[in-house]
């Protein structure tokens, strides 16, 4: 059992579920990056419209706002990767 002595300890040890789950981050590559990296630019597109979409369309029944967080995670990346080659990048 663990004791906390104030509320920053909490939130230092908290995961942040939807931008940097621990899950994700193993062996010093994030798997977003390794995943990026092994597709062409358009299936990378492909994939993250895909992640967007199952998870606005699972929110009510599985996660709730954090389903819709990830979503909105994943519609960032790809307006991220988006400008990134409209910008020549």
């Amino acid at each position: 059992m663990m004791i906390w002595s104030d509320q920053e300890s909490k939130e230092e040890i908290k995961e942040d579920v939807v931008n940097k789950p621990k899950h994700y981050n193993q062996g010093g590559i994030e798997c977003i990056d390794a995943i990026e990296s092994m597709l062409t630019h358009e299936e990378f597109v492909g994939y993250l419209r895909g992640n967007s979409l199952k998870y606005r369309w699972r929110f009510r029944y599985k996660n709730g706002v954090e389903d819709l967080r990830k979503a909105e995670w994943y519609e960032n990346k790809l307006l991220e990767i988006l400008e990134e080659k409209v910008n020549g990048r």
